[in-house]
């Protein structure tokens, strides 16, 4: 489990396509301190939940291996990473740590068009597009995360919505480089989608 805080901004410095391209192979490059790093760690990458394969450091820089199936490459923007993407990145949750953001599973449910970026005196306004069966789990006020970041969010209309960004985030998440036309990774709010479950089963 995640809280859409993101702790690091990784890079990918190698990608090696296997298992003719179903399954990709990714170095990334992190400040974490690879002591803390085991085999079979979560680490949640652009909101995708991925499970580290080996670890090490090179050149004074803590790197982490993890593998992309069919899958995720299937469903999510991982799709189009290559060599020097940069990634949003968080460790997995552990008991006693604060929640500052919303539960996150890491479990990408698909991906987000970005419609329109507005430039704010130091903040931004993204409006989004996503599919409409994931649209009826997005309210007003509401917990989305956006390539592995918890927001809130701001306005909603049919299966558009929009999220302001704070100088912070911006500062500290690779959510300064989104433009428009622009995909990300979408996971819509677990309580939501227990809600909407729930109203179903009546």
């Amino acid at each position: 489990m995640f809280t859409g805080i993101v702790t690091d901004i990784g890079e990918i410095v190698a990608l090696t396509p296997t298992a003719q391209g179903q399954l990709h192979r990714m170095r990334i490059a992190c400040s974490y301190d690879q002591t803390t790093i085991a085999d079979g760690a979560s680490i949640a990458c652009n909101g995708v939940c991925l499970t580290v394969v080996a670890s090490g450091v090179e050149g004074g820089k803590t790197w982490f291996d993890v593998d992309a199936a069919a899958e995720t490459l299937g469903m999510t923007t991982a799709k189009h990473w290559i060599k020097g993407t940069r990634l949003n990145l968080e460790r997995a949750l552990k008991i006693g740590d604060e929640l500052g953001g919303h539960i996150v599973a890491g479990h990408a449910d698909g991906i987000a068009t970005i419609l329109k970026r507005d430039d704010l005196p130091d903040m931004a306004r993204f409006e989004l597009r996503t599919t409409r069966e994931l649209a009826r789990f997005i309210a007003a006020k509401g917990s989305v995360t956006l390539d592995g970041v918890s927001l809130t969010v701001n306005t909603v209309e049919d299966v558009t919505f929009s999220v302001l960004i704070i100088p912070h985030t911006l500062t500290v998440t690779t959510l300064s480089g989104w433009r428009a036309g622009s995909e990300v990774n979408i996971e819509v709010d677990l309580m939501a989608r227990y809600a909407a479950r729930l109203s179903e089963m009546k």
